[in-house]
């Protein structure tokens, strides 16, 4: 695998710190939450919780987008075999520094979710594959995947590339749910894609690896619970992954959509990290960022800005995501913006990625 760059040292050191920062492999936070235990409810939520600001913004892509999984912004990162495609579908995704996709759901009801994992090693390049760096993993399933299982299919002919420069690693692990309820966890841990399929596999957070943090899990007995029932209360990954799943099976089927967003949203603060709360060691924080929560059947987009009073969403229905179409963009760190905010996307010339 060939990682010089077209471009000069500076510019590419420049891309890769910046990407980078979001991924020291020595820390992690993050949290998704799945509810699809009820007849009416495919909602999913998460948080993103790092020590600065990952310059989130929202953007709309239409179908028809070339993309190359070998780019890292400017900088060409991969040449042998980069992973090169046109979306099929259009989509709605959260960006960390315009260099990739951390979050999103597809019009066909697909969501995605990138959160960290220290113990990832996606493996020596596999020949037989086509490679996409790390921050793009997510976008090419939302761009071609309708379905968790057509999404598992894809992975097959696919292999994530680390971005890695001076000690920080892309070291990232996925969660994808579709409107079925349908839902998979993928970790690359020893080199080997480790893929957990079921409806079941509702709660990811970070380290250690998600079968270890079952048997965690195993330990609790949330049978006759009450508020007397003890649950571990910091922020360290499998406290929060307990919570998550106690809260989660306390909740009664919903009256309405606002219902069912409030529901899995009040989960997701539950387990978000307050500001300059301690972290893995004296002295670190990472406080969660933003939140979001998606209706995988309505097609709906809530996103909650930690720092605004509000929560905004969006319809992606709304939308014209035909090929050919207009990519458009939210900065949602505006403390006016409330409630739906389509008509506060702008048009841009080109997809940031």
């Amino acid at each position: 695998m060939k990682w010089h760059s077209e471009l000069t040292l500076p510019v590419l050191v420049t891309a890769v710190f910046a990407f980078t920062v979001l991924v020291v492999p020595t820390v992690s936070a993050c949290t998704r939450i799945l509810w699809n235990s009820s007849d009416s409810a495919a909602i999913v939520g998460r948080t993103m919780d790092w020590a600065e600001s990952t310059q989130p913004k929202l953007w709309v892509f239409p179908r028809g987008i070339q993309r190359d999984g070998g780019m890292l912004g400017p900088v060409r990162l991969i040449h042998d075999r980069p992973t090169r495609w046109k979306s099929r579908y259009g989509s709605v995704v959260v960006s960390g520094y315009d260099l990739g996709a951390f979050d999103g759901m597809n019009e066909r009801g697909l969501g995605m979710h990138l959160l960290f994992l220290t113990a990832t090693d996606y493996g020596a390049p596999d020949d037989t594959k086509d490679r996409v760096q790390a921050g793009l993993w997510g976008q090419y399933l939302l761009d071609n995947a309708a379905s968790v299982n057509e999404a598992i299919d894809l992975m097959k002919g696919i292999q994530p590339v680390m971005v890695e420069h001076g000690g920080f690693k892309s070291t990232l692990h996925l969660a994808i749910e579709d409107s079925s309820g349908d839902s998979a966890i993928v970790e690359y841990v020893g080199g080997k894609a480790k893929i957990y399929h079921g409806s079941q596999h509702r709660v990811m957070t970070n380290d250690p690896p998600y079968d270890q943090q079952l048997k965690e899990l195993a330990k609790w007995d949330f049978s006759d619970a009450t508020r007397e029932t003890p649950l571990p209360g910091n922020v360290n990954p499998i406290a929060r992954f307990v919570r998550a799943n106690y809260f989660l099976e306390s909740l009664r089927k919903p009256r309405s959509e606002r219902e069912a967003i409030a529901s899995v949203l009040s989960i997701a603060r539950n387990a978000s990290v307050p500001f300059n709360a301690p972290y893995k060691t004296p002295g670190t924080i990472y406080d969660t960022e933003y939140r979001t929560v998606a209706d995988l059947a309505a097609r709906r987009y809530f996103f909650e800005l930690t720092t605004s009073p509000n929560v905004i969403w969006i319809d992606l229905n709304a939308f014209d995501l035909r090929e050919g179409g207009e990519t458009k963009t939210l900065d949602p760190n505006d403390i006016h913006l409330s409630g739906s905010v389509e008509s506060n996307f702008q048009v841009v010339d080109q997809p940031p990625f």
